[in-house]
């Protein structure tokens, strides 16, 4: 088990009004090392109420409308919203109510696993379409920027760069930065992107050159 919170597992609760959802939701959480299962709730309004009184690192909300979800943050837990709702500008609002993570309801467990370590790490996680139709709205503004944002690599990924350059494997990255091998992953894929890079040796090779990595 990875060693989280002091020691302990990712505490995550769920809500959901479809019994079929949620027991789907419990099963997943139940059978992954890493997390604990908190609680499990009918009504978002339970796991709000749960919330105030219980420490939570993630809140898993199953729900079609996104007039469900608590006007106020469930304690500090980051949200991760499976939902119909798409729409650049409903997706908008749910970003910026503290939604970190939005799929489809019919999302893969792994897919829910990537969204759940990424929002518990601080990450923000769109399934594809979902960030096209948030793209259609903002990606016009400050085009003469895109060039410029699409490079920027953030702190924590010039870490990863730099121990990639130091030939370490997910695993020990994800141990010296105490974050998960998925979010290793996410970042390192970031990486290659920003960089234009096909191969972690590539990325290493343009970090260098660009003054990323020190030699």
């Amino acid at each position: 088990m990875s060693k989280r919170n002091g020691g302990g597992a990712i505490r995550i609760a769920v809500a959901a009004t479809s019994a079929v959802c949620r027991t789907r939701l419990e099963t997943i959480i139940r059978h992954q090392p890493d997390f604990y299962l908190a609680g499990s709730f009918d009504t978002v309004s339970s796991i709000v109420s749960f919330g105030r009184n219980t420490e939570l690192d993630v809140v898993v909300i199953a729900s079609d409308s996104i007039n469900d979800l608590p006007p106020t943050p469930v304690s500090e837990a980051a949200i991760v919203l499976l939902t119909k709702a798409s729409d650049g500008r409903s997706v908008s609002r749910l970003l910026r109510s503290g939604v970190r993570a939005i799929l489809p309801r019919a999302s893969a467990s792994d897919e829910l696993l990537s969204a759940i370590y990424a929002a518990y790490d601080g990450l923000v996680l769109l399934s594809t379409p979902i960030a096209e139709n948030l793209a259609a709205i903002y990606g016009d503004f400050l085009p003469e920027a895109e060039e410029d944002l699409s490079e920027e690599i953030t702190a924590r990924e010039t870490d990863v760069l730099r121990m990639l350059a130091e030939g370490r494997v997910n695993k020990d990255i994800a141990a010296r930065l105490g974050i998960s091998e998925h979010t290793v992953k996410f970042h390192i894929s970031s990486i290659l992107a920003k960089l234009g890079a096909s191969t972690r040796t590539e990325a290493v090779t343009v970090g260098i050159r660009r003054g990323l990595i020190p030699i």
